[in-house]
């Protein structure tokens, strides 16, 4: 099931997740719709709090733009190694249409559970690096907005609430037209 992204700056996404006690059906069915909604808005990844759930939980799939990748699950995951800088151009599915240039380790070691439970590792670099350590950051209430200068949030916070102002308008115009229609 698609479910709504949360859009910043609602403060739902500043709250530090919970970590998942177990990986069950429960969480097996919030995994898939995470998937689902990241795919339905062309992301590569999506943690659980982008859609107002606060639990430690993260999809990723770089493939459509890192070859040899595929879709990922992590359930509590924890980056246990940095290594090196790169700089990249970011967006949010929470903060859709805007994307700057955000500094992060070009190398991470990332420990999880998977899809069933298990515990794994992993080493990323590249894209996969770079939207371990974006997920990651929204399961702490960090937005890559918030390794920008003041001056760029601000802007960026100012085109988000007028979006979601713009949403809130075009929604109440629909429900008065399907009344208007009965």
């Amino acid at each position: 099931m698609v479910r709504e992204i949360v859009i910043w700056p609602d403060p739902v996404l500043k709250q530090i997740a919970k970590p998942v006690d177990r990986v069950d059906d429960s969480i097996r069915r919030l995994l898939d719709d995470m998937a689902e909604t990241m795919y339905a808005a062309e992301g590569v990844g999506l943690a659980a709090p982008q859609i107002g759930v606060q639990k430690r939980v993260i999809v990723i799939d770089t493939s459509p733009r890192q070859e040899g990748q595929r879709l990922l699950h992590l359930v509590n995951p924890e980056i246990v190694r940095l290594e090196g800088k790169t700089t990249y151009t970011e967006g949010c599915l929470s903060i859709p249409g805007e994307a700057e240039d955000v500094e992060r380790a070009a190398k991470v070691w990332v420990r999880a559970l998977d899809y069933h439970g298990k515990p794994f590792e992993l080493e990323a670099d590249d894209l996969l690096a770079i939207a371990l350590q974006h997920e990651t950051d929204h399961l702490n209430g960090t937005l890559f907005v918030d390794h920008l200068s003041s001056l760029k949030r601000e802007l960026i916070r100012k085109r988000m609430k007028r979006l979601k102002a713009d949403r809130a308008a075009e929604q109440r115009e629909r429900a008065a037209s399907r009344e208007s229609a009965l």
